[in-house]
């Protein structure tokens, strides 16, 4: 009989679990903010033109509400600035500000090194193999998607 602590998905859960854990205790003494607004600020700053807070919330996976409070949250620090949408006159566009790129820069170079600390602890041929699988699971997960949306 299955237990879910044998199923991948929920190994896969529990070690990206850690590793965020681990990133946001870090991030928070350092530079004084969450999971959800580190990677706020790091979609962000690694875009060239605004966001709005649709696209935002899809790119970091997380419901529109949720991705709203972050932001709320940045932009009173004025970390994060909201513009009027030309496109759309009821939208905002999001960018960082001036001390939102600062601290973008100190936490994606942070962050490099945690990267880095967690690739080093694999050897080259284990780091191939983690590419590889990682390619083949999401693929797979993919596919399972695809057919799910056709059946329902």
């Amino acid at each position: 009989m299955t237990v879910i602590r044998d199923l991948l998905s929920y190994r896969l859960h529990v070690v990206a679990n850690l590793i965020s854990r681990s990133a946001e205790l870090r991030y928070r003494r350092e530079f004084g903010v969450s999971l959800w607004e580190w990677r706020t600020i790091a979609l962000l700053g690694g875009v060239a033109e605004p966001l709005s807070l649709n696209e935002l919330a899809r790119a970091a996976s997380i419901h529109k509400s949720q991705m709203s409070r972050v932001v709320s949250g940045l932009a009173r620090r004025r970390l994060v600035l909201r513009t009027a949408d030309s496109r759309d006159g009821r939208g905002v566009r999001l960018a960082l500000g001036k001390a939102g790129r600062r601290v973008y820069q100190e936490l994606i170079r942070a962050a490099g090194e945690r990267d880095a600390a967690f690739i080093r602890c694999l050897s080259d041929g284990e780091r191939r193999a983690f590419e590889s699988a990682l390619a083949k699971l999401a693929g797979q997960a993919k596919s399972f998607i695809e057919r799910e949306r056709a059946v329902a």
